[in-house]
C-alpha cells in the first residue's frame, strides 16, 4: 500500500496539472482548467509566441516565429482548436514579433530583414486579406490597439546590432486609425528630450557610447481605459515611460528602484550547485539587489484609480560581435569590496553566490574596480504600481516558494530540460507574460513562468493585498522536452477573453508557448461552494 501511495503522489507531482498546496490556499471562487491545445509540431523555434483573439469570428491569431507567419486558429470549439490558415509576412519583413486584434482588424508588428532598420505595422482582416502597412521604428515588438480602437501603439526596441556599432533609438510608434485603416498615419514618440535630463538613479543607461534615447528599449505597453495614457516598460533600463497619447510625447521616465533580497520574504535560490542543501531548494536571504526589469505590463482600475501590474522577468544585454557587449558575469569572477563583503570568499563559493549571474554594469559606483553591491537580473516576482510608478505590492519570493512546493523534484527546471535547480543561478522561474481580466465579479492576474512553465493566478482586485489563487502547469516532466508528450513549454504571451466574447460563455485564458510551439486554451470556472 505504501509503495502505491508513493507512486500516486509522484504521478501527481509530475503530471503537470497540479494546483498549489494548502500553504498557499485561497478563498477565491475561480479555478483554471485546460480545455484544448493546438500543437504546431515545431520545437524550440518560437512557433507560438504572442496570441490575440477576434470575438466576431472566434479565431485566435498566433505569431509563429519558426515560419515567419501568423497562424490563424478557430476556437469555435475551444476543446479542439483547428489551424485554418496562415498569413504570410515575408513580403513585409523578416517576421512578426507581436499581433493584436480590434473589431475584426489584425495588426502585426513586423521587424525588418535587418533588425536595426525600421520595421512595419501591417494590417489584415480576419480572413488574412491585406489592408495596409505603415512604417514603424527599429525592431517593432509589442503591438496593441488602444481600448477605443482609434490608435495602434508599437514598442520599438531599437536594439543594437551584434557588434554594438549600430544602435537605433528606442521609440513608440503611434498609428492613428481613427479615419480608417486605409488612412492610417504615424507619429513617433522618442526619448531625445531626456538625453541631457537628470534621471532617477535606478534607471540604467549603460550601452557603450549610447545616448539616453539610444539606450532606452521599449518592451511592452499598457493603456489606460480612457485611451489617454500609455505606460511602456523599458526592460533593460529598469524603468517605465509614461506616454501622453494626446500630445504624443513621453512626459516622464520612472525608475523602478531595486529589490532588497536580503529581507525576510524576498529571498531567492541563487545557486544551481547547492544540491547538498535541502535537496537543492535553498530559498533564502542574500546580500543581493534584484533589478525589477519587467517584461509584460497591464493596467486595471480599482476604486477609480489605475494600477499597473508587471512581470519582473529580467534581461541582460548580450551582443557577441566585435566589439560587442556582454553584461552578465558570475559573482565568483568579481572583485568584491572587502569592507562591504568581508565574507567574500564564502559568498563566492558555488553553493552560495558564486554561480549567480549579475550585471557588471551596476554595483561599482565609485569606479574603483571592486563591487560595492551585487545586482541580479529580474526580481523573480510580479509587482503592482500606481499609475505614477509607486510600488504598492511585490510578490516577494512567492513564486519560487510555490513552484518549490508544487514541483520539488523539478524546482527551477528550464523549458528545454527537466534538470532540477537548472535556472536557480539565472533568473529562476522567470515571470514574463501576464494578462489581467475580470471574472465573476473579481479581477485576476494570470502570470506565465517562462522556465518551469505554468500559469500563476492571483486575485488582484485590491492591488494592496493580492491573494494567490492557483498554480497550473500543463507540462509533463517525465517526458523529454523535445517530444509532444512534454506538453506546454515556455509560456510567452497570454491573452484574457471576457465571458461576453468567449465561445463558451465563460472567461478564457489563451497561452502561447514558445518552446513547445503549442497554444493552449484555459477556461476560468467558478468553484462550487464559493458562490
Amino acid at each position: 500500500m505504501k509503495r502505491v501511495l508513493i507512486k500516486v503522489i509522484t504521478a501527481v507531482l509530475i503530471s503537470g496539472i497540479f494546483c498549489s498546496s494548502s500553504l498557499f490556499a485561497s478563498s477565491s471562487n475561480i479555478r483554471l482548467r485546460v480545455l484544448g491545445t493546438y500543437a504546431s509540431g515545431i520545437y524550440n523555434l518560437g512557433a507560438s509566441e504572442i496570441v490575440a483573439h477576434d470575438a466576431q469570428t472566434q479565431r485566435i491569431f498566433t505569431v509563429n516565429g519558426a515560419t515567419s507567419k501568423i497562424d490563424v486558429l478557430s476556437i469555435a470549439d475551444p476543446t479542439a482548436p483547428v489551424l485554418l490558415f496562415s498569413i504570410e509576412l515575408s513580403a513585409y519583413g523578416r517576421q512578426a514579433n507581436s499581433v493584436d486584434v480590434y473589431d475584426g482588424v489584425i495588426a502585426a508588428a513586423v521587424e525588418a530583414n535587418v533588425k536595426t532598420d525600421n520595421g512595419k505595422v501591417v494590417f489584415f482582416d480576419a480572413n488574412g486579406n491585406y489592408l495596409n502597412a505603415v512604417e514603424a521604428g527599429a525592431l517593432p515588438d509589442m503591438i496593441t490597439f488602444t481600448p477605443n480602437g482609434k490608435k495602434v501603439l508599437v514598442a520599438n526596441e531599437g536594439e543594437p546590432n551584434s557588434d554594438y556599432t549600430v544602435d537605433p533609438q528606442g521609440s513608440v510608434s503611434i498609428v492613428d486609425v481613427s479615419d480608417g485603416i486605409a488612412n492610417a498615419t504615424v507619429t513617433t514618440a522618442g526619448f531625445t528630450a531626456f538625453n541631457n535630463a537628470r534621471l532617477d538613479r535606478s534607471i540604467r543607461i549603460f550601452g557603450p557610447g549610447a545616448t539616453v534615447a539610444q539606450d532606452l528599449e521599449p518592451e511592452y505597453i499598457a493603456v489606460s481605459q480612457n485611451s489617454k495614457t500609455a505606460w511602456v516598460t523599458l526592460q533593460e533600463n529598469n524603468a517605465v515611460g509614461i506616454l501622453d497619447l494626446r500630445s504624443g510625447n513621453f512626459t516622464e521616465l520612472v525608475g523602478l528602484g531595486f529589490k532588497n533580497q536580503n529581507r525576510n520574504g524576498n529571498g531567492l535560490d541563487a545557486s544551481d550547485r547547492d544540491s547538498a542543501l535541502n535537496n537543492g531548494i535553498n530559498i533564502k536571504k542574500w546580500q543581493v539587489f534584484g533589478i525589477y526589469q519587467p517584461d509584460s505590463i497591464a493596467a486595471y482600475k480599482y476604486r477609480g484609480d489605475t494600477f499597473l501590474i508587471t512581470a519582473n522577468e529580467g534581461d541582460a544585454r548580450e551582443y557577441l560581435g566585435t566589439p560587442g557587449y556582454v553584461e552578465e558575469v558570475r559573482v565568483s569572477s568579481l572583485l568584491l569590496d572587502p569592507l562591504i563583503f568581508p565574507n567574500a570568499s564564502v559568498l563566492k563559493d558555488n553553493a552560495n553566490l558564486g554561480r549567480l549571474n549579475v550585471s557588471k554594469a551596476s554595483g561599482d559606483p565609485d569606479n574603483d574596480g571592486d563591487y560595492d553591491a551585487l545586482y541580479t537580473l529580474g526580481a523573480r516576482s510580479f509587482s503592482i504600481w500606481t499609475d505614477c510608478g509607486e510600488r504598492v505590492y511585490d510578490s516577494g519570493d512567492d513564486i519560487e516558494q510555490i513552484t518549490a512546493q508544487t514541483y520539488p523534484l523539478f524546482f527551477n527546471a528550464s523549458n528545454t530540460n527537466n534538470t532540477k535547480d537548472d535556472r536557480s543561478d539565472n533568473k529562476g522561474p522567470e515571470p514574463e507574460g501576464l494578462t489581467v481580466g475580470k471574472a465573476f465579479g473579481r479581477t485576476y492576474a494570470f502570470i506565465g513562468l517562462e522556465r518551469i512553465g505554468g500559469v500563476l493566478v492571483y486575485d488582484v482586485t485590491n492591488p494592496y493585498s493580492p491573494e494567490f489563487v492557483q498554480y497550473l502547469n500543463n507540462r509533463n516532466f517525465l517526458a523529454a522536452p523535445e517530444t509532444a508528450a512534454a506538453g506546454d513549454l515556455g509560456p510567452e504571451g497570454l491573452h484574457f477573453i471576457d465571458d461576453k466574447d468567449s465561445p463558451t460563455g465563460k472567461p478564457l485564458v489563451i497561452v502561447a508557448n514558445e518552446i513547445s510551439g503549442t497554444t493552449t486554451i484555459y477556461e476560468v470556472t467558478r468553484v462550487r461552494g464559493h458562490d
